[in-house]
């Protein structure tokens, strides 16, 4: 394990700072003001505002290195964007470095594995194992980049069939915070091999990784989506209908508030709805058997269930595809009786609230047996994720958070205390307590004590789910 005592700085300029970088990469550097406005690092959710120094748009593994041992001589930190899905905002005296540009993606169809660049998103995955009828552990939103997201976990559409994305890694190439290129694997530095997978991206700079690769072409999959309506009806039927459903079955409901776009099938434009989210691993004949109680609890506005190609993944929960800017927190709940359902019915009813979306995410099965060679994902004997969303946008954008809170209020009776990481929310003391509660208080101390040994001086910028004051003694968060 790469070790950075209290380094020594070299004062640079700006300028100068610039001029070495240029020399040293083949990436272009850009003014932190002219290239906040990239579209390169224009993060998916709009909330984040980057005020970098300078940024990178690196163009391999290399420049990464050389960007990060450069910034740690120079007194500087590193933020690091791909998608730009759960990046941190960058600061003054930070260098924000672009990963997208290093987005190939190499399938061994024999092994059944892929090696992932850091830029890459899940779709560039999904689309390479396609041909060879294999299937990654793609997250909801295949937009994402898979390395940011796998970092953090991974709770996807399949994840109580399979487990969690971070189960399923062999390796990573990572940037130490001291600028060396180094390969992690359980034989090769197993201490951060065991924090990337599932405590998020503070123990390096993960430029590609090696996962595991299953045999699914087809899914029998897609949604159901009911007006608002019926609300309570459905919510009931499907905490019934999951509590009895077998490990090929991954499911999530969710109280959606739809916008009037164009881009949505017409029955659902503008509309209150409730999403039944549904995705079988198997014979389609038994699939279309399993979702037949949900089909049958009230007549939907709209149903998109049936086989569809493993590489359609992102259609099940068909998540927003264009950048917003968006607050987000969430709760791990440890079982959901009659009086939870009718909580979350209350707390999500049409008109009271003006969050976009509050779901409820069906754990177990894979997700709750420990990896076949251990890591650090938290969480995992809940029985459910809540998940809550707001736009922080005109005329509601004061209230959303309090209003994303009060979701979570009305639910802390069921909850564990913890949050998955991926959807604990942007930093604070909250979150951070939340995030502490899911590791569990070993897991926790691990992971403070490999961050500070492994980047004393916090060079790397802790995750947006994590304070920023809170390094070098906190882990971050995974970053996409």
């Amino acid at each position: 394990m790469t070790s950075t005592r209290t380094r020594s700085t070299r004062p640079l300029s700006t300028a100068d700072l610039a001029t070495e970088l240029a020399a040293r990469t083949r990436g272009e550097v850009v003014p932190g003001a002219d290239g906040s406005a990239l579209p390169a690092v224009t993060p998916f959710n709009l909330a984040t505002e980057h005020r970098p120094e300078l940024v990178l748009l690196a163009a391999d593994a290399e420049d990464v290195a050389a960007v990060v041992g450069l910034a740690a001589a120079a007194g500087r930190r590193i933020a690091v964007q791909a998608t730009g899905h759960g990046a941190p905002a960058a600061g003054p005296d930070t260098v924000l470095v672009s990963t997208r540009a290093l987005d190939g993606v190499v399938v061994d169809p024999t092994a059944r594995i892929a090696t992932v660049g850091a830029g890459a998103t899940w779709q560039q995955v999904l689309d390479a194992a396609a041909p060879h009828g294999l299937a990654a552990l793609a997250g909801s939103a295949p937009g994402v980049s898979a390395v940011g997201y796998t970092v953090g976990g991974g709770l996807g559409p399949v994840a109580r069939t399979f487990g969690l994305a971070a189960d399923h890694v062999r390796g990573f190439q990572v940037v130490t915070a001291d600028g060396e290129l180094v390969d992690v694997d359980a034989a090769h530095d197993p201490d951060r091999f065991w924090a990337l997978r599932g405590g998020g991206a503070a123990f390096g700079v993960v430029t590609r990784m090696t996962i595991d690769l299953f045999p699914v072409a087809t899914l029998y999959a897609g949604g159901l989506w009911f007006s608002a309506d019926v609300a309570r009806t459905v919510l009931h039927r499907w905490r019934e209908w999951a509590a009895g459903l077998p490990e090929a079955v991954s499911t999530s409901v969710a109280r959606l508030e739809l916008p009037p776009a164009p881009a949505l099938p017409p029955p659902l434009r503008g509309r209150s709805v409730v999403h039944v989210r549904i995705a079988h691993v198997g014979d389609p004949a038994e699939g279309a058997r399993l979702a037949e109680p949900m089909r049958t609890v009230a007549t939907p506005l709209l149903e998109d269930l049936g086989e569809m190609p493993y590489a359609a993944l992102g259609a099940v929960h068909a998540d927003p595809v264009d950048p917003m800017p968006v607050a987000e927190r969430g709760l791990l709940l440890r079982d959901l009786p009659v009086d939870a359902v009718e909580a979350f019915a209350d707390a999500t009813a049409p008109g009271r609230s003006p969050i976009m979306m509050a779901e409820l995410r069906l754990m177990g099965g894979a997700i709750g047996r420990p990896a076949a060679v251990p890591n650090a994902a938290g969480g995992r004997s809940a029985a459910l994720s809540l998940h809550v969303v707001g736009v922080l946008a005109p005329p509601i954008a004061a209230v959303v958070p309090a209003a994303i809170d009060d979701v979570l209020e009305r639910m802390a009776p069921w909850s564990t205390g913890g949050s998955l990481l991926a959807f604990a929310g942007s930093g604070g003391p909250v979150a951070d307590a939340r995030i502490r509660a899911a590791f569990g208080p070993e897991a926790w101390e691990r992971l403070v004590a490999l961050r500070e040994a492994t980047d004393p001086d916090a060079v790397l910028a802790p995750a947006a789910r994590w304070t920023a004051d809170a390094a070098p003694t906190a882990a971050a968060g995974g970053v996409s």
